[in-house]
């Protein structure tokens, strides 16, 4: 039996992690980094090396934590391979809402990265 309401909210935040690091590399990071760095180190004036290191990373963790919220709903999404519980559920959601509330907040809504997460929280809610 499949839950097509977490199986959606499932791949939207894959494609949401997706989204988000390889739009943050191309418009963010492209710019900071030496030849041959992984890692941006080139903040100008306003950012040290180490804090623009953690404000990378924290960006693609970001997108790692989608991706793993997404293979749980996936795998709830399909019977058996995840047991949903009202606390796991809870959890999700609430995550997705308070995210998409601090990114449309933090960028007056100019930023669409509210409406996906928002979708992803109503989705799981709709789901249970």
């Amino acid at each position: 039996m499949t839950n097509t309401y977490y199986f959606i909210a499932g791949v939207l935040a894959i494609l949401i992690g997706l989204v988000h690091s390889a739009l943050g590399e191309r418009l963010m990071f492209r710019g900071m980094r030496g030849s041959g760095e992984l890692v941006p180190r080139q903040g100008g004036q306003l950012l040290l090396p180490r804090q623009l290191g953690i404000i990378w990373a924290s960006w693609h963790a970001l997108s790692v934590l989608g991706w793993g919220m997404g293979a749980i709903l996936l795998g709830m999404s399909w019977g058996g391979l995840v047991e949903p519980s009202p606390l796991l559920l809870h959890a999700m959601a609430w995550s997705m809402l308070v995210s998409a509330a601090l990114v449309l907040i933090g960028t007056r809504g100019r930023h669409p990265g509210w409406i996906g997460l928002t979708v992803v929280a109503v989705l799981i809610w709709l789901g249970s």
